[in-house]
């Protein structure tokens, strides 16, 4: 380890001491013409151009203008020198690629321009973010290649587009410029014209559509170019609908079901995905952190989730064969931003948030962002009441024009009542001789609690050798503390009134440690470009447990006295678990052709666990190592279309010994995915996948030794997932998804072969959709619907109870003003009694019933 460790300090000290230019070949085609007030933006020439590398530039707002030959679209930026562009033809299209920029609100919040029919021979101009750092302006013409004129001035980059049949005349044909020679880099920008032309512009808005996601390859890779089925949640979603957890989040995701507890009333967030329980793979900004099981995550410093479906164990070690779900914290912004928001609603729900970003120095190279929330609400639930404080500041510092590093922390605290046990089934979804259960009974005590804390924080090193190699050194630390006084069932007496309860009081310490290193190559070998990532990670995990129990009174459910005091302790527990692991991996993009992509990629994982029984002064030790290979195919019949194909594995350690004392070996996980993607038109994505998972080495029974266990154990999860995600027409938005998950036991000893997997709905619905009015005396007017549906569900491997299927539909009403917002939500519009989920016989849990909750925000 110690050599490991100075081998780690060893590349630190390299990005940081390392530093030079970029250089960029930008060549032009001889059908571009490009115009400036002061110097050539583009010149075509056959020498490189060298030029700096920066950070990304932000441009804030797009705007169109007609003028005497056309219109003019405006790249708002204050620092457009500062970006690359190189433009192409295909077809009928004039497509420029501006390179080094994106497409981002003062708020930091993407978004996409379209103007649909500006001029007669121009059918379509559309401005969108291809990447994290590229640019697209696609101007389509009806029967020819538009002209495009670009023109550097203060207001950022203008592009002024016309149709062949207004751009050439007779008396002037169209010069064709000599190789090696400045294009039009004199004449004055042409004057705007009086003259109205129609526009219908979906500019300076945000969008529901991801065009890129880093999680799958570590990479900023267009979704569409990922072998494997991939969501992302932007941050407009989880703002129209309000989300105020995990849960809520996810369920925007085909193939993610809620665990065995629930989340809305501040329990652990477990999520689902195919089938698997994923609650150890949420990551933060690409690392792996296990404390957002019991602590989960608040809005006010989240930019989007990120959902990839399927093994990640060949970038992220070991994990769930179901998936991973990526948190992407807001980041700091190059210009001064504020923002205030206010909340209140059902339950006596009050939350505010504070949003703080600019420059720390007047050459902008040193910038922040700070995000700041606090929370209090009570339930449904009989005396519960929760409140949740929150704050995240983030500085980056521009070293160089090559290096650049990110500072994060993050600090949230979460005093609460003991409130979320659940209740029996029988008087639930079973019947009782005693009637129905009231949905906010609770079984515990009023003066059960449980207050919970989290600190996080980290670095994200990156540095550039060149235009086309990159480090980059991240690290990652989170501590989760919790302390509670817990009163919880036991059995149901055989008069399933009374419910035996016991008495359970002690301190959690749970710590987290995440580095990874890799570095990132494109290269090319004859006609076939890769895209390289290779790298070392290390993960380190503890558990500090302490815990004493004691008797309590049983509880009369249906007619409940509350205020047992516990009697004497009963037993103690006190243990220790520490667990590390090194992994060495490496992937390549490689494109065959321009629509021909394979992905390759394979992790080695070495990896240790000690427990500790530190009353019985025992320890257990084992260690293990695992490889990860992971193969995808993407094929582009059209540009629109992705055909995909994708293997991979996946593992989890397994601890304890067999009876002849030998050590388990890690579960397995093997996941085979076909699917299709599909743009329709340039707002709207679409996603089609079928996959076919398979989890051996699950322990079950030794049917020779009953108090041991092997290995022959396994699990089967087969499914169809169907996704939409964007703009279907100019301010109406839609995330819509379906889910068909068949999983199920396919060998064990103790359960029947076929059972279903617990909590796992086969049928599964979502869709959310707004609409914002554009124009006219009701402009910036809004509404929203939403309507999920969850099928049966099984209750516990054994299946002796099934949670009832449910339809929720949730509506809003916003009004967005400049820089105000107001909106009002109806979550559970009807009312439905439901089921979250469940985690045995004795404990199921209820979800929320109908609320309302207001908000208003306003940006400086």
């Amino acid at each position: 380890m110690k050599s490991w460790w100075l081998s780690n300090s060893f590349q630190l000290w390299l990005a940081l001491s390392l530093s030079g230019c970029l250089s960029v070949l930008v060549i032009v085609p001889v059908s571009a013409q490009v115009k400036s007030d002061t110097q050539p933006l583009l010149v075509q020439s056959s020498t490189p151009q060298i030029t700096p590398a920066t950070e990304i530039v932000p441009i804030t707002g797009v705007k169109a203008n007609p003028t005497d030959k056309g219109v003019e679209i405006i790249l708002e930026t204050t620092a457009g020198t500062q970006l690359q562009v190189t433009n192409r033809s295909a077809g009928n299209n004039f497509i420029v690629d501006v390179s080094g920029g994106q497409l981002r609100l003062p708020s930091g919040n993407t978004y996409t321009f379209g103007s649909e029919k500006p001029l007669a021979g121009i059918t379509q101009i559309t401005v969108t973010n291809i990447d994290a750092s590229t640019v697209r302006v696609t101007v389509v013409g009806v029967a020819a290649i538009p002209t495009v004129e670009l023109f550097d001035d203060d207001a950022g980059l203008v592009f002024a587009v016309a149709s062949t049949a207004t751009a050439t005349s007779p008396q002037q044909p169209p010069q064709t410029p000599q190789a090696n020679q400045p294009l039009n880099q004199t004449q004055p920008k042409p004057s705007t014209s009086d003259e109205p032309i129609e526009l219908v512009v979906t500019g300076e808005q945000d969008t529901y559509q991801a065009t890129d996601g880093s999680t799958a390859t570590k990479t900023d890779t267009p979704l569409r170019d990922i072998p494997q089925s991939i969501q992302v949640i932007p941050t407009q979603v989880l703002q129209d609908q309000q989300a105020r957890n995990l849960a809520e989040a996810v369920r925007n995701v085909p193939g993610v079901a809620q665990g065995d507890n629930s989340p809305t009333r501040g329990s652990f967030e477990i999520p689902l995905i195919r089938g698997f329980d994923s609650r150890g793979d949420i990551q933060r900004n690409g690392l792996r952190d296990t404390t957002y099981e019991f602590q989960g995550f608040d809005t006010a410093g989240l930019e989007r989730v990120e959902v990839l479906k399927g093994p990640a164990s060949v970038l992220y070690g070991q994990g769930s064969l179901g998936g991973v779900i990526n948190y992407v914290t807001k980041q700091p912004l190059s210009e001064p931003y504020a923002a205030v928001e206010a909340s209140a609603g059902s339950f006596n729900f009050y939350r505010g948030a504070i949003d703080l970003s600019g420059p720390l120095n007047p050459s902008k190279t040193v910038l922040y962002r700070l995000n700041l929330a606090g929370q209090t609400t009570e339930s449904f639930l009989d005396f519960y009441d929760q409140q949740r404080y929150f704050v995240a500041p983030v500085v980056s510092w521009q070293i160089s024009d090559r290096t650049k590093v990110a500072f994060s922390g993050e600090y949230q605290v979460r005093p609460q009542k003991f409130g979320q046990i659940g209740i029996p089934a029988e008087g639930s979804v079973l019947p009782n001789p005693n009637g129905t259960i009231p949905r906010d009974r609770n079984i515990s005590e009023p003066y059960a609690t449980i207050d919970t804390s989290a600190l996080r924080f980290g670095y994200d090193l990156e540095h550039r050798f060149s235009s086309n190699w990159q480090l980059r050194n991240a690290f990652g630390f989170s501590s989760f503390q919790r302390y509670k006084v817990w009163v919880y069932s036991t059995a149901l007496e055989d008069d399933e009134r009374t419910l035996d309860r016991n008495y359970q009081a002690g301190r959690d310490d749970l710590r987290s440690y995440n580095v990874d290193t890799y570095v990132v190559g494109k290269f090319a070998t004859g006609s076939i470009r890769h895209q390289l990532v290779t790298g070392v990670n290390f993960t380190k995990f503890t558990n500090d447990v302490n815990n004493t129990f004691r008797p309590i009174a049983a509880l009369d459910l249906f007619d409940p006295v509350y205020g047992s005091q516990p009697g004497p302790i009963t037993r103690r527990a006190e243990s220790f678990s520490s667990s590390d692991a090194l992994g060495i991996y490496v992937q390549d993009q490689v494109t065959l052709a321009d629509n021909l992509k394979l992905v390759l990629g394979g992790r080695f994982d070495t990896f240790s666990e000690k427990d500790e029984d530190r009353l019985n002064n025992t320890e257990e030790t084992f260690s293990d190592d695992a490889f990860s290979p992971r193969v995808g195919l993407v094929y582009q019949p059209i540009p629109a279309i992705s055909l995909y194909a994708n293997y991979s594995r996946s593992f989890t350690p397994n601890t304890g010994t067999a009876f002849d004392g030998s050590t388990f070996q890690p579960e397995r996980g093997t996941s085979y995915e076909v699917g299709i993607k599909g743009d329709i038109g340039n707002r709207l994505s679409a996603t089609l996948a079928y996959y076919d998972l398979t989890r051996s080495n699950v322990l079950t029974t030794d049917p020779q030794n009953p108090d041991y266990s092997i290995q022959t154990g396994e699990q089967g999860s087969k499914g169809v997932e169907l996704s939409l995600a964007g703009e279907i027409l100019p301010g109406w938005n839609i995330i819509t998804g379906y889910a068909y998950t068949d999983a199920t036991i396919t060998k064990d000893n103790d359960l029947p072969v076929g059972n279903l997997l617990n909590n796992v709905p086969k049928h599964r619905f979502n869709l959310w959709t707004k609409y914002e009015i554009q124009s006219g005396g009701f402009k910036g007017f809004g509404f929203g619907l939403g309507l999920f549906y969850v099928g049966e569900r099984q209750g516990d491997l054994e299946n002796t109870f099934t949670l009832p299927s449910y339809f929720l539909t949730e509506a809003a009403i916003f009004y967005k003003r400049d820089r105000l917002r107001a909106a009002v939500n109806f979550k559970n519009l009807f009312d439905v009694d439901y089921f979250d989920s469940a985690l045995n016989r004795r404990n199921l849990f209820y979800g929320d019933p109908f609320t309302v909750q207001g908000t208003i925000s306003w940006e400086f």
